[in-house]
């Protein structure tokens, strides 16, 4: 079953982690490392089966290969799951055992927070292995991540906006930001800034309370910001949020957010591209955390601010590509993208073979 699920994306390893003694089952995945050290960072989950752990780290991990590449890091794409409660079921003993077998694997898999895992939790791991990278707090760490991937969401809302309205900026369009979490607070002071026009919702208050305290934003109820006449709809809460019931809601030019997995399936790419609307594909607009923890790495002379956001910001550069191939070869954003990281990827593969 597992060489299966590997084989059709070509994974190159799966590496299975057991200890008893301190409750730790947890599953490694190495999507590629052909372009560098397998990176993606490691949740803790209480999955219903283990096949559902296995699946969901096998598709992480091979999207964190498409973010890397189309950020420019030199890194491959990773992902380690740890199943069990983060609530009621981690412990120090767990967290440094899952430190050991990530260890052994001698940096071909740097691993970093994700669900479930805080900067604590990492501290655990890190006592039994320097492949961690994200820790905020300590020494060299870039800190919070949330200011770089509202960066990059910026610059990339720019170039769509240039593709979509032939405008130089954002000011004066109206953007429909769903949800209002860390990256979008950030996101607002960009786009404030500019003179966008913002409305927003949220399902938590405290931020609603917060977004309109600090920016004065127009604030709808959550499932009304589908139906929000604008120009920008910006998901940047849950995943699926474009789906066959949103999407004809939906009344902006284009769609460009900081959330994942913003698709329900391929299908509404090719329903976007036939409605003449611009999709930023999601791993490329909000690849600005991880290039900000790729400039944490000694071997790049230590974590500097400013290289990291002058990175972030090429991620304008990489979406107006993206839209510019897809209008000219009639093909659906989010593959184009896909494309562009596997030619990356191909080109580095021939070149050490």
């Amino acid at each position: 079953m597992v060489f299966k699920q590997m084989q059709p994306s070509g994974f190159e390893q799966v590496v299975f982690c057991q200890d008893d003694r301190v409750g730790l089952r947890a599953i490694i995945s190495i999507h590629s490392s052909v372009l560098g050290p397998a990176t993606g960072g490691c949740r803790m989950w209480n999955y219903a089966t283990e096949e559902e752990a296995l699946t969901d780290v096998l598709r992480l991990s091979e999207g964190m290969t498409y973010k890397a590449a189309m950020a420019g890091l030199d890194w491959g794409g990773g992902k380690g799951v740890i199943l069990g409660d983060p609530k009621t079921q981690k412990t120090p003993e767990m967290l440094q055992r899952f430190g050991e077998y990530v260890d052994r694997l001698g940096g071909h898999y740097i691993t970093a927070k994700d669900v479930g895992m805080g900067a604590d939790d990492l501290r655990q791991v890190k006592r039994k292995t320097r492949h961690v990278l994200g820790i905020e707090g300590d020494p060299g760490s870039s800190g919070d991540p949330s200011p770089a991937t509202a960066w990059g969401v910026y610059h990339g809302m720019q170039s769509a906006a240039q593709v979509a309205f032939q405008a130089r900026s954002l000011k004066g369009l109206r953007v429909a930001l769903q949800g209002l979490g860390s990256v979008s607070y950030y996101l607002l002071d960009y786009l404030v800034k500019e003179g966008a026009h913002v409305v927003g919702c949220d399902i938590d208050s405290a931020m609603v309370e917060r977004a309109v305290k600090k920016f004065g934003i127009e604030i709808v109820h959550p499932d009304a910001i589908y139906d929000v006449k604008c120009d920008i709809f910006s998901p940047s809460a849950l995943g699926s949020s474009v789906n066959p019931k949103t999407l004809p809601r939906i009344q902006a030019k284009v769609i460009a957010g900081g959330a994942n997995n913003q698709l329900a399936t391929l299908e509404e790419g090719y329903e976007i591209m036939r409605r003449g609307m611009v999709y930023v594909p999601d791993y490329v607009i909000n690849g600005g955390g991880l290039i900000n923890i790729y400039y944490e790495d000694p071997i790049r002379g230590g974590y500097s601010k400013s290289r990291a956001f002058d990175h972030v910001a090429k991620i304008g550069q990489t979406v107006l590509e993206i839209l510019e191939r897809s209008k000219s070869e009639k093909t659906p954003s989010q593959i184009i993208a896909n494309r562009m990281a596997e030619e990356r990827i191909e080109k580095k593969r021939r070149s050490i073979s």
